[in-house]
Formats: structure tokens, sequence, C-alpha cells
């Protein structure tokens, strides 16, 4: 009467049954015949969605062991008793004499169970779970498909964002590929220079456009379409994860390769959505993740919310990202047609992560030197050697990003103030660098009668140990991911602590990683290995203008 009492209609199904029917009720959600009404209920209803709500009990099944309590996860074996009960509700045929046992109870062959389940495996393709890979490659484009960008801006100045919307353009108008390319955006297209697509391209909506937006007149206007390439999804990271997923699957779910771009607010990226960056690693997605307006000191006067100082290194522990923070367009061309070949031609089981900045200067054209691809995409090359060095003192400097230019800076101070000469390295990728060094050491292990394997960054610097300085627009565990393979004294900078509200050049100054402090940094090195005398380091305190007393950016 009190459960049932309340509403006349329930009141009245349940009044033919008698107790022990109304004992062996189960809830809705352990009942199949009222689990397969609903469904079928929802399969059959037309025109709108139909939610399902299945009301179940916690450890059901349990008995006093467990059922309905909040012990439930922790209840890791059952008494005698308790396995008597759980076998008698659910009629499981296995004696008194076998339970002590706690034997596994499996069907007879010729069992409907056993001939349902057989029937629903083989109509799923198999026994074993598998993924299939059999799906159309797609060939990657020719390294002069790029070749505007390869060129350089021939002194116009440009940041690497708008160096990848060039890349996008280039890829979109490629016959071949053009329409697999998947552009994504959470929001602020214009912000990474992407508004170019929206005339050509369109914004995708399924409805179209029902609605004149404020900026028509103009050449760029914010233009919806049914046919739309480019997806907007609002100001929502995870909705524009989703989306990429759905489309970095598409290879193996549909057939259908796609080529997904999904550029973001990078400290939005990771730190916000990383539980779906690693679902979509776990479910062996493919395409480019790209944080846009990086770094911690790159993306000047937006404070702590917005500075990126950690996403590299984030990305570094996602076991399928090939992660990259290029500083030239050159190498974003070089990364993302090696990305295209990898993933949709070759078939391997990885997808890309590129922080870019939104800091203009000048794209060089690529260097006419022997290598310099294998280097841009192992995650490190020599961009730079000091020239004439003769007797000078000799040091490396490892630059990465918007850095790589106060490294340049460096070099030129440490040359002409302080008779030191400096070799410039660009790393693209200090994460690369490291997975190649553990494969290596791990190989070696396990190979102890074959010739040593030498990590990419060893080789590197093996034949030139001078002391080293590497500074990045990230926390220092970045540069410090090749800490244990380098031949040499080695130092690392970088932009721990909080972001600030202020330019490029405070910021720079405030997380010591500007020209000046890179190269206080190299002196105090020098001095250190008994290179130079403690005095040139203090001069050099007062010439470059570094105030001792600064605040700690770690601390402050």
């Amino acid at each position: 009467e009190d459960f049932f009492g309340g509403s006349p209609e329930l009141k009245a199904m349940v009044e033919p049954l008698d107790d022990e029917e109304l004992r062996k009720m189960r809830r809705g959600g352990h009942d199949p015949q009222k689990v397969y009404a609903a469904m079928n209920a929802a399969v059959q209803h037309k025109g709108q969605p139909t939610v399902i709500l299945a009301k179940t009990i916690k450890g059901y099944g349990l008995g006093e062991a467990g059922e309905g309590r909040n012990i439930s996860h922790q209840q890791k074996k059952l008494n005698e008793e308790e396995l008597r009960e759980f076998r008698d509700r659910f009629d499981i045929p296995i004696s008194d004499d076998e339970i002590d046992e706690t034997p596994f109870f499996r069907p007879s062959p010729e069992s409907e169970e056993m001939q349902y389940l057989k029937a629903r495996r083989e109509a799923l393709g198999g026994y074993v779970p598998e993924r299939k890979y059999r799906f159309k490659r797609i060939e990657s484009p020719k390294k002069e498909t790029f070749q505007r960008i390869l060129a350089g801006s021939h002194g116009r100045e440009a940041s690497t964002t708008l160096a990848l919307a060039q890349v996008l353009q280039t890829l979109l108008r490629d016959k071949e590929i053009g329409d697999r390319i998947v552009p994504i955006v959470p929001d602020e297209a214009r912000t990474f220079g992407l508004d170019a697509l929206f005339r050509q391209y369109g914004i995708y909506n399924h409805l179209g456009q029902h609605y004149q937006p404020v900026d028509y007149p103009g050449l760029l206007y914010y233009r919806e379409a049914t046919d739309g390439q480019l997806i907007e999804e609002g100001l929502t990271e995870a909705g524009a994860m989703s989306s990429f997923i759905a489309a970095g699957t598409a290879y193996s779910s549909h057939d259908c390769p796609m080529i997904p771009f999904f550029v973001y607010y990078s400290m939005f990226g990771f730190q916000r959505i990383g539980d779906l960056i690693w679902a979509a690693a776990d479910q062996r997605a493919r395409g480019f993740l790209v944080g846009a307006t990086a770094g911690r000191t790159t993306l000047a006067g937006e404070g702590l919310q917005h500075q990126d100082g950690s996403s590299q290194i984030l990305a570094s522990l996602v076991p399928t990202i090939r992660a990259y923070d290029p500083a030239y367009a050159y190498e974003i061309a070089i990364i993302v047609r090696d990305g295209i070949k990898r993933m949709y031609e070759e078939n391997e089981d990885t997808f890309y992560y590129l922080t870019l900045e939104n800091e203009p200067y000048a794209q060089p054209e690529i260097p006419d030197q022997e290598g310099i691809e294998e280097g841009i995409l192992n995650g490190i090359y020599k961009l730079r050697p000091s020239e004439d060095p003769g007797a000078l003192t000799r040091m490396h400097l490892i630059g990465s990003g918007a850095i790589i230019r106060e490294m340049l800076k460096a070099q030129t101070i440490l040359r002409e103030k302080y008779d030191v000469a400096a070799d410039v390295w660009n790393a693209t990728s200090f994460s690369q660098l490291r997975r190649d060094a553990v494969q290596a050491d791990r190989w070696n292990m396990l190979n102890p009668d074959k010739e040593e394997r030498i990590p990419f960054v060893k080789e590197a610097f093996v034949r030139e140990p001078w002391p080293t300085v590497a500074a990045s627009d990230y926390a220092r565990l970045n540069g410090e991911m090749i800490a244990q393979w380098m031949p040499n004294d080695y130092f690392v900078l970088g932009t721990d602590g909080f972001g600030r509200s202020e330019g490029r050049e405070a910021l720079r100054r405030f997380f010591e990683v500007d020209a000046e402090c890179i190269a206080l940094a190299s002196l105090t090195r020098l001095r250190k290995l008994g290179m130079i005398d403690a005095s040139v380091v203090i001069s050099a305190i007062e010439e470059l203008g570094i105030d001792q007393e600064k605040p700690n950016p770690l601390s402050s």
C-alpha cells in the first residue's frame, strides 16, 4: 500500500501479483523485458530523440555482501554463504561441493545462450576484437606543394600561426586531398588568421545561414552554409575536440580518412580537455592539434589565464602524440607534410601537436643544408653556427619556438662583448629527442651483444662537447627532457611560474629567457667550468642591465 499506493495506475498493474511475484520484481535496469520494451519503444518512436531512464542498484546481485551499499567497489571476494546466495539468486548450476572453489560456469555449446553469443560474435566479425586498417590510403602532398611557404616571407613579418593558415589554404586547394581537410576552431577564428576561409569554404551549419552577419559588407564576412568545410563549434573546446575525434577516427569507422586541424588557444587544450585528448589517442585518432597563440611570454598581455608554459610537457606524456614547437614557417610545412605521410600513407598510429605563436617576424627561407629535414622531424638541427670561431671560447645555444630569436641575439652579445663563439641550434621537439633516446637506451639494455645505438641528440653533440644553454617558452622541464643524454655541461632556462599581463620584452626579462639572461646563463656556466673568471660574470650583470633583486618568477 505504501509503495504502490501513490499511483492508482501503478497499483492496478501490480494488483494481480502475489507476494512471491512481488518479491521477484526487479528494478527496470535489471529487468531484461523492461529494458527490451523501452528500447523497442525508443526505436519505434519517430520525429524526436528518446531518453531511457534505467534505474539500477549498486552491487546488484551481491545481497548482504554489497547490494545497494557504498562498499560495493571495495568488495573483492565473497564468503561461502554469500556465494551460495548469489548462486541461488541467479540459478547458476554449481553444486554445494564445488562452491568453495569458486568455479567459473560456462553453459554448454548447444545452449540457447551460447548459440546467441556465438551468432552475435560472428556478426561482429569474430571473437577477438581487432582494429581494421583496410582503408583508402592518401598520398602525401609533394614537397613542391609547399614551395611558397618554404621560400620564406621575403622580409615581410608573419607569425607562425599565420603560416599555418597558409599551409591550410594550400592543402584545401590541393585536388587530391583538399576535400578531406577539416579545419576546426572552438572560437576566435579571426585571431588565428582563419577568417580567409570563411568566404571561399564556408562555416558548416546544417541549417544554412538565416541571418545577416554584422560584417556582411566586408570581404571576409562570417558565411555559414550547409556545405561549409570549416567547423566552428562556438566557445567549447570539448565540443570541438569531439569533432576532432569523429573526423580523426573516420578512417577506421567509415573507411573515409579525414585530416582534421583543430586550432585553439594552446592553454585551453591539454590543461582543459586533456581527458578527451587521451581518449583520442586511445581510439587511435589521427590529425593535427594546433595550440595557437602559444608560449608564456609570446602571447603578450593576457596574464596567467591564457599564457601557456606547459602544453609541450603535457603532450609528451601522450604515447601516440608527436609534439613540435616550430619557430619558422618552413618547419611547419615540413612537419605537416611528414604527418600526412605517416598517418595516412604509411598507416602509423600517431597524431600531431604543434604550438604556434602570434609574434610577427620575418620568416626565412629553408636553409640549404644537408639533413635539415631529418633534423626538423627528429627534433633538432644547427640553425646558425658561429663564424670564424678561431681560438675563442666555444658554446652551444639551443632555442625552441619564438625563443630561438632570443638565442640568435644572445649569440651576437656573447661574440661581440665577451669573445664567446656560440653555435645556435633549433629544437623543434624536445619530446621527440627524448623518445628517440629512451628507445635507444631500451634497445641497448636488451641487446648487450650488439653494436650500441646512439640517440640522435647525443650524436648531434658528442663531437663538440662544449657547454650548452637551452631555453624555450615553456617550463624548464621542457628543455630538461634531454638532459641525461647531453654529453656536456647542460643548463636549462624556462618560464616556470604564473603568466603576467605585460609586453613580450618585459615578460621575457621577468621569466629570464631574453637574450641578456641567456648570455648571463652562458657566462655563468663557463665560469663554473673554469673557462672564464668570475669578474667577467659580475661585470656582465651590470652591463646587461639585469636586476639581481628582481622577483623569482617561480615563486612570485
